[in-house]
């Protein structure tokens, strides 16, 4: 869980993509006419959207985010690339322009309130894109965005078994062909890049070439046609020659000139924001509210370790918990036991409908994963026919690592984490949301997600379980000690999450160096100096990683309100299903639909 940005897919959820107008302030005047008018759509207004989402999703999203379209088991895709070079970037923005206006144009009246929503997260999604596309920046600024992004293009087609290997190792061989003039576009396009993304880039591009040269050939053992494999190899050699040359010009020509900033500033983080997750609270009333959760959780942690050991410090008493894990052969074992006993606990307390008895499978990371998270789930994409595996990936430290390495390793599967854990990827996290997309049926919640909306889920289910006494003896706890350790281990998660939310909006506003960032993780957010170094590194190129926090304070304030509006009749199971059955959008459309009003998110 700790260390590196968590790798979450849902059906969804498309890696390649920012997203998604509403909040706290008062709606625009059309907003406010598509409410009045939800209750009367019209049959010809309704086909008309289905019309323009279907057009905007065939004709620029999926064509330019192929990668996407494997992901989400549309695999007429599964041969192209995105294209890198600046043309071709320019002429991605003027699509996304011109549908900006068709969308923005639509008129609200006679929409449903759930297509006016769409229409709302729709035109975010857009602008979103082309705030990354023409301020942000990251084709300009970032070399590992183009090494990276050609390795999880040929991911997603290795990562499971959707089709014959002998038909994904001929799209493959098609994407590889346009991979070497990607890497080329990076040496075009990229022009003084932050010192600290081409110092990523570095690091990670050993493990991008060993993935081409282990992990690929390894995937496609079963593949016995002569020239299919021949054909693969040689594609796939032009590509490692390519990371290779790539990996050199970034070390001796483009690190020494790499002096940008990689700070966004204010404008472009509040924009972002509104545009990914319809949230236009002002940046320092967002501090206000990162630092008040930041001191509740370290006033609460306090008192749980002093209850744990009087005569020992918090942070000797979170050594303590992290050093109490199990062996790496048991780690698999122990997680599928928390499992059973969370399923039989959210059944008979009535948390939240789980709509299949069948479970994630369980497996190791895949090697090239492994670098970059503890733990993920990767279920199948929305349109996936396939494969109907979802694969929970906990990376378990192989015989390779030193005794110290699986030590630093294995402290993030301590008894408080491997529940908390295991809460947010399974149940009922981010596989519940899952198990709700069949119930879904519009192609923009489908194929587009917000962050606060799924992220915010996941972390506010890892708190909403121990409130409602999960981790208590009987219910994954054996005694009284074993409970403190495991809401110890959700509150130093939280302490995480709340650390990002301050350091994200700080470091990139200018408030605060990314020395100063680390200093906070280790000292506010109760991180090791090297997990804050990591996280720090993270924010550079994430820097609204504060959607954990804040998606989770805005479903606990959806929820009360809820509870205030319903009274005796709110029903917690009732509220969780009718939250997932909205799909991933942004938390105020959720809010519009279950409160039926306006009031502000927080």
């Amino acid at each position: 869980m700790k260390g590196a940005a968590i790798k979450m897919r849902f059906p969804f959820a498309l890696a390649a993509c920012s997203l998604a107008l509403l909040i706290s302030l008062p709606l625009t005047a059309s907003s406010t006419t598509a409410m009045k008018s939800m209750t009367q759509p019209s049959q010809q207004q309704t086909a008309a959207w289905h019309k323009l989402v279907d057009a905007y999703f065939d004709r620029v999203y999926l064509p330019y985010n192929p990668t996407a379209g494997t992901s989400a088991g549309l695999h007429q895709y599964d041969s192209k690339l995105e294209n890198y070079s600046r043309a071709g970037l320019d002429q991605q923005a003027g699509e996304l322009h011109d549908y900006e206006q068709k969308v923005s144009a639509f008129p609200v009246a006679g929409l449903s309130e759930w297509d006016a929503g769409d229409r709302a997260f729709l035109l975010g999604n857009i602008r979103s894109q082309l705030l990354t596309l023409e301020t942000i920046r990251p084709w300009q600024k970032n070399p590992d965005w183009y090494s990276s992004g050609i390795t999880g293009s040929a991911f997603t087609i290795i990562e499971r078994n959707y089709a014959p290997a002998d038909v994904r190792l001929a799209a493959l061989i098609e994407r590889e062909k346009q991979m070497p003039a990607a890497l080329e576009a990076a040496r075009a396009n990229l022009i003084n890049p932050p010192k600290i993304y081409t110092e990523i880039a570095l690091e990670q591009l050993p493990g991008l070439i060993g993935f081409f040269q282990h992990d690929i050939p390894a995937a496609f053992t079963s593949v016995k046609d002569a020239k299919l494999l021949a054909q693969f190899h040689a594609s796939n050699d032009a590509v490692i020659q390519a990371l290779t040359s790539y990996q050199q010009w970034v070390k001796t020509d483009l690190l020494p000139k790499s002096n940008g900033d990689f700070r966004i500033g204010a404008a472009t983080f509040s924009a972002k924001l509104r545009d990914d997750e319809m949230v236009n609270i002002p940046l320092d009333r967002l501090l206000e509210i990162a630092y008040a959760d930041l001191h509740k959780n370290q006033e609460e942690f306090r008192k749980v370790a002093h209850e744990l050991d009087p005569n020992k410090t918090p942070m000797q008493v979170l050594a303590e918990l992290q050093a109490d894990h199990p062996a790496p052969d048991q780690l698999l074992g122990k997680f599928q036991l928390t499992f059973n006993n969370l399923i039989q606990f959210i059944r008979t307390k009535k948390i939240v409908t789980i709509p299949s008895d069948v479970q994630p499978t369980l497996q190791n990371t895949p090697p090239f994963m492994r670098a970059t998270t503890f733990a993920s789930m990767d279920p199948p994409g929305a349109y996936e026919k396939g494969s109907h595996k979802a694969y929970f990936n906990v990376t378990v430290p192989g015989p390779d690592k030193t005794p110290q390495q699986i030590s630093e390793s294995m402290a993030a599967f301590n008894i408080g984490t491997i529940v908390s854990t295991s809460v947010h990827e399974a149940y009922p996290g981010h596989y519940v949301q899952f198990l709700f997309m069949p119930q879904i049926h519009s192609r923009v919640r489908k194929m587009l997600y917000a962050s606060t909306d799924v992220e915010g889920w996941a972390h506010y289910c890892e708190q909403m379980m121990l409130d409602e006494d999960y981790g208590q003896p009987g219910w994954g706890a054996k005694n009284a000690r074993e409970a403190k350790l495991i809401r110890l281990g959700q509150l130093d998660d939280a302490l995480l999450r709340d650390a990002r939310f301050v350091v994200g909006i700080k470091m990139h506003t200018g408030q605060m160096t990314m020395d100063q960032a680390v200093d906070f993780f280790n000292k506010e957010g109760y991180q090791t100096r090297a997990n804050g170094l990591v996280e720090t590194k993270r924010g550079t190129s994430d820097p609204t990683y504060l959607y954990y926090t804040l998606g989770k304070l805005m479903i606990l304030n959806l929820r009360h309100d809820l509870q205030q509006k319903e009274g005796a009749s709110f029903s917690l199971e009732k509220f969780h299903d009718e939250f997932l059955r909205q799909g991933g959008v942004p938390l105020p459309i959720v809010r519009r639909a279950l409160l039926q009003n306006n009031s502000p998110v927080l």
